[in-house]
């Protein structure tokens, strides 16, 4: 396959285009990682993806047109080096080979890549941002690839509506980044009057954002540092806590550079975003790398997130926000099904109705994450999804009452450069 399997689907300029071929085909284990792929990879793509693995692969691209691009599922390949092989004597030299597959070692990563060829390798489980990130770029004309830096993301949290939970999962997905996973984050609340994620991690609130925010021109990364405070070693908190009877005017268009700010300084923006139509407030969802909807089982909380879900994405974004599915199991409210027949699409993250804990843990100023295990394994997936933390190492995390994150290469996190 060294020589078969092209590292980019790029043609060069010598290259005979063939348009009859196929756009994509993807032979795929399972319907998780299908409905994933379908998910990350643009609506308007001709896509073909069907159940199996490389030995399906080697079947079927022994009778037809080798497509530009073709993703392979290697899980439960008990030999899947020598069926690649296989795989480069049936498919046509100039072929994307793209893969995913179940094995985490960063020398299997190098072998496919760098031995065998293949463009890029993708562990599982995949998100529909990592799919993006790492697949897209090799989509003929695709436009969609994210812009970000790898490990400096901004992520919004928003309720469909007031009373949704966003403030409380916004504090503790910042808490796990910062605290357990050890990597330097940032909550902001944009809400200077009414704004209560500092409350909630019982942290004194600056004065510094408003100026930052009403004076932009001023904004650098020394400054945000200055006004954020900390919560812990590695996580702070930018907000404020201004009077209700003196205006506050943010200038427009003050979003940007503020998460630009920010992103030179920390690792992680977390930032809690209200719902409201303010333009301070659309400008962050449409600045930060991720957003997440976070809606509850009730019928009002379902028509406005599908109001929500109408605003345009921003650039780089997904096309959609992750939705969380906030208190299943609330009296009276919607199942888990419902809610996804009303939305048209699957939520992503669902956390159980846990009033007594979650209300308790607030009041103590403490993060939920501490006295809920099925709250603490949402808010992992949560950041699993957003930032990969799934595979990243956290030496504290035992100190904290959470399981390590399994090992796994750099290579394979980063799907970079070979």
């Amino acid at each position: 396959m060294s020589a078969a399997i092209q590292l980019s689907g790029i043609e060069s300029p010598e290259t005979t285009v063939r348009y009859d071929r196929p756009q994509l085909i993807g032979f795929i284990a399972d319907a998780r990682t299908e409905e994933v792929l379908r998910d990350g990879l643009p609506p308007d793509l001709e896509m073909e993806l069907r159940r199996g693995g490389v030995r399906t692969a080697i079947t079927a691209m022994q009778k037809q047109m080798t497509p530009r691009v073709l993703i392979i599922d290697l899980s439960g390949e008990d030999q899947p080096l020598s069926a690649l092989s296989e795989l480069a004597h049936v498919v046509e030299p100039d072929v994307c080979v793209l893969l995913i597959g179940d094995n985490a070692s960063v020398d299997f990563y190098r072998e496919v890549t760098r031995g065998l060829g293949a463009a890029e390798y993708l562990t599982k489980p995949l998100t529909r941002d990592v799919v993006a990130r790492h697949f897209l770029k090799f989509m003929e004309g695709s436009r969609r690839a994210s812009a970000a830096t790898p490990g400096r993301r901004a992520i919004s949290i928003s309720g469909s509506r007031g009373g949704s939970g966003a403030t409380t999962i916004a504090v503790n997905l910042a808490w796990h980044l910062g605290v357990v996973m050890r990597r330097h984050t940032v909550l902001l609340d944009p809400d200077i009057q009414l704004g209560t994620a500092a409350l909630l991690l019982n942290v004194q609130q600056g004065t510094g954002l408003r100026m930052a925010l009403e004076t932009p021109d001023r904004i650098d990364a020394l400054l945000a540092e200055r006004a954020a405070l900390p919560a812990g070693d590695r996580l702070h908190v930018l907000a404020s806590e201004e009077k209700l009877d003196v205006p506050f005017r943010p200038a427009a268009g003050a979003a940007s550079p503020l998460l630009n700010a920010l992103r030179k300084r920390y690792n992680f923006v977390v930032a809690d975003v209200p719902p409201d139509p303010e333009p301070l407030y659309r400008d962050l969802l449409g600045a930060v790398d991720q957003r997440v909807l976070v809606t509850l089982p009730t019928l009002p909380a379902v028509r406005d997130t599908l109001r929500l879900l109408s605003l345009p994405s921003g650039q780089g974004q997904m096309e959609r926000p992750i939705i969380i599915l906030n208190r299943n199991g609330l009296p009276g409210g919607l199942n888990k099904r419902e809610v996804e027949t009303a939305l048209k699409m699957k939520v992503d993250v669902v956390i159980p109705d846990q009033p007594r804990q979650i209300g308790s843990a607030s009041t103590m100023g403490e993060p939920a994450i501490m006295s809920s295990s099925s709250f603490r394994s949402a808010v992992v997936e949560l950041a699993r999804q957003v930032a990969f933390t799934g595979l990243l190492d956290s030496a504290d995390a035992d100190h904290h009452g959470l399981q390590p994150a399994k090992r796994r290469g750099l290579k394979a996190l980063l799907g970079g450069g070979k």
